[in-house]
């Protein structure tokens, strides 16, 4: 079912597991002024969600924002086969069977009033040949003040398996907004991360939604900033 959170945006949210792990994932639908709604991370689809997302507005926009989310992809366009697949770089390699419209990497220029977005780059897995699966597109809802991450960023918190809580206690991302040690195990072009990490700072952003955890709502902004100091230190 979705969920409203604010003005022009909802999310949708399912359980799942990756390593064994309750983490749960999330889709973002934002609706433009024409009426038309983004699906930012399509989740598993079904009759409800259907139903209720043609009571707000029409699917134009598909969005796989990094490799990792785009399992129902596929699903989203037989059942919007007029919608424009929109993909981070690599996976229309990764995916070649889906037909794609636009690879958002930092040269796509922006096309959109209400939303920004940013090609997140610059952590790459050691020996990993290609676009990482470590970045992302990143989006910023202007109306509702939203920063929308798929994996740059976790916050699992007690509504979370303990095994979870757990887990995350020590790869990064509970009861705080971090990243995971994944990216800080990872080579760093540090000139692209700051770059990204800076752009993304100057967005008047109040909230974020990621595809994994609890919604932040509160000092959004100077939690991102506080779980990125690791990587920044003080120049941030």
């Amino acid at each position: 079912m979705l969920r409203n959170i604010d003005n022009n945006i909802w999310v949708s949210e399912q359980p799942l597991k990756y390593w064994g792990l309750e983490v749960g994932t999330r889709m973002t639908i934002v609706r433009l002024k024409t009426g038309e709604l983004m699906v930012i991370s399509p989740i598993k689809i079904n009759k409800i969600t259907i139903d209720e997302l043609s009571e707000i507005g029409k699917v134009h926009f598909i969005i796989a924002p990094n490799l990792y989310h785009h399992l129902f992809v596929a699903d989203f366009q037989a059942l919007y086969p007029g919608a424009g697949l929109l993909v981070a770089p690599g996976l229309e390699l990764k995916r070649a069977e889906l037909k794609v419209d636009r690879i958002l990497d930092r040269n796509t220029p922006q096309f959109w009033d209400e939303v920004e977005y940013l090609y997140f780059d610059g952590f790459n897995i050691l020996d990993f040949n290609g676009p990482s699966p470590l970045q992302e597109v990143v989006f910023f809802h202007r109306e509702s003040q939203t920063l929308i991450l798929t994996d740059t960023a976790f916050y699992f918190d007690a509504s979370f398996p303990w095994i979870t809580q757990l887990v995350t206690r020590v790869i990064g991302g509970y009861n705080r907004l971090s990243p995971s040690v994944l990216e800080k195990f990872a080579n760093k072009e540090k000139d692209k991360i700051e770059e990204s990490i800076r752009q993304i700072l100057r967005w008047d952003f109040k909230r974020i939604i990621m595809a994994h955890g609890s919604i932040v709502e509160n000092e959004a902004k100077k939690q991102l900033t506080t779980g990125y100091e690791w990587f920044l230190g003080k120049t941030l």
